[in-house]
């Protein structure tokens, strides 16, 4: 996890969401929160066709995409 006393104000929102992403695979697995982000990547997209639900579907796949790349590296 990154100590977020540490960064610039400015960046504390994102290093608050990778410390997030950080605590669920660190409770969930890697595998789980692989397939966790893939599911949050689809509903993304999804979301994301429907003009309305384009304000929450790009968040959706967003914090999806950093699930898997957290579980895989």
């Amino acid at each position: 996890m990154i100590n977020p006393r540490n960064t610039y104000w400015l960046l504390k929102p994102f290093v608050w969401l990778w410390n997030l992403i950080a605590y669920i695979v660190l409770l969930t697995g890697r595998l789980v929160a692989v397939i966790l982000g893939l599911v949050l990547m689809l509903v993304g997209v999804i979301l994301t066709i429907t003009v309305v639900g384009a304000i929450a579907g790009v968040p959706i796949f967003i914090i999806g995409v950093l699930l898997v790349v957290r579980g895989l590296w």
